[in-house]
């Protein structure tokens, strides 16, 4: 009896050390940096969108925290998986990719010329969010898979078929910005698999053309290829002056709030850009304009040192990878956080076009900040798997 009490006791101990092995192994910096953001979005938002819904002041800050809250409970959860089953799952899940992402245009009412959510009561899914966790798997599973096999310049264009097909559904919902996200998850893990560089020049040089045709050539043909909004946009970022009051509106009511803000901000109860609704799409698109406006220069800069923060462990967890496969999947999802972090900022100050692309971590949203979590729970899965040889 004594024996099976100690064998228990033993079972026992073994089991928390194992778990206090596990903990130690967790990267609790990028964790930390994650956390600091999304606090950062509640207390920002909550500033910024008291007067937005009257009498209802804490409307989205709640809302923002049900989303971080479920968020937290996918990262967990996505940090138990197999990332070797969901490599071996990699076409299966390219084709709920495919399926979920035709559905909108048969359940997704439109909201503004666009079909992107589905409803199911209060929530709202949005697959071609969910998509870019999808398409980073399954990338990285094929190209770790064949570019041995069958050599880069064959990987390189069935990767690129993978990709194309549904970001061209996703650009017809029209979401020009999260199709953009797609290529460029693609283009970063071609990038770290070790394609030659000859390869992506010569994509450099097609995709000049391919712009130059959906610009210009197909528009005087009599077939435009982007709505009359997308247009636009490109307009107030080539001219954002001529158009400040019209198309180039919100661009300059995001420098004005950025620029009023000055070193240290005019504090929350002096952000009038954002308070007064000045600024549009303030608590989702634009938030660091809002960010700029309450805590000026140095407010900013502390995010965009935070943004910095995960981007470093994501890309030492890159480095310290245990296999190819592990490793191309923190690639994608660092450059595609990497990637959303510049294009979103830069649209505020004016430097990129407006794309809708959200802040990740900051901008108000579920599917996003669901997504994005769901990514760090890879990242951190992906990094107690890591090679400990090359973990300093």
């Amino acid at each position: 009896m004594s024996t099976i009490i100690q064998a228990g006791r033993q079972a026992t101990s073994d089991r928390g050390d194992a778990i206090r092995m596990a903990l130690l192994r967790v990267d609790w910096i990028l964790i930390a940096g994650v956390l600091a953001v999304l606090a950062a979005s509640l207390f920002v938002i909550e500033a910024a969108t008291t007067t937005d819904i009257p009498g209802q002041p804490d409307f989205f800050v709640t809302r923002q925290a049900f989303y971080i809250a479920a968020g937290l409970i996918v990262m967990v959860g996505v940090a138990s998986l197999d990332p070797d089953r969901l490599a071996s799952w990699s076409w299966a899940l390219w084709g709920v990719l495919l399926g979920s992402l035709a559905v909108v245009f048969v359940l997704a009412p439109s909201i503004r010329g666009t079909r992107r959510w589905i409803e199911f009561g209060p929530i709202n899914l949005q697959p071609s969010e969910a998509g870019k966790l999808l398409i980073v798997i399954v990338l990285a599973a094929i190209v770790a898979d064949r570019m041995d096999v069958s050599g880069p310049g064959l990987t390189a264009l069935l990767a690129l078929g993978v990709t194309v097909v549904p970001a061209a559904i996703i650009f017809a919902q029209p979401d020009l910005g999260t199709s953009i996200v797609y290529f460029a998850i693609l283009a970063v893990i071609l990038l770290v698999a070790g394609l030659p560089w000859e390869y992506f020049a010569v994509a450099g040089g097609v995709l000049v053309l391919a712009a130059a045709a959906v610009l210009w050539v197909l528009p005087a043909a009599g077939a435009p290829v982007l709505k009359d909004y997308q247009v636009d946009r490109l307009s107030a970022f080539i001219d954002s002056d001529e158009n400040v009051n019209t198309v180039g509106y919100q661009l300059a009511q995001s420098k004005t709030a950025i620029g009023s803000g000055g070193a240290l901000g005019k504090g929350p109860d002096g952000a009038t850009q954002a308070i007064n609704r000045f600024l549009p799409d303030h608590h989702t698109d634009f938030i660091f304009a809002v960010v700029g406006e309450m805590f000026g220069f140095v407010g900013g800069a502390l995010l965009i040192l935070a943004y910095g923060l995960i981007i470093w462990r994501g890309l030492r967890i890159v480095g310290a990878a245990g296999s190819r496969f592990d490793q191309l999947v923190a690639a994608g999802i660092v450059g595609m956080i990497a990637f959303e972090v510049f294009v979103n900022i830069g649209m505020t100050v004016g430097i990129m076009p407006v794309t809708g692309i959200p802040l990740p971590f900051m901008s108000y949203g579920g599917a996003h900040i669901v997504v994005a979590l769901g990514a760090v729970g890879l990242l951190l899965r992906i990094h107690l798997r890591r090679d400990p040889a090359l973990a300093t």
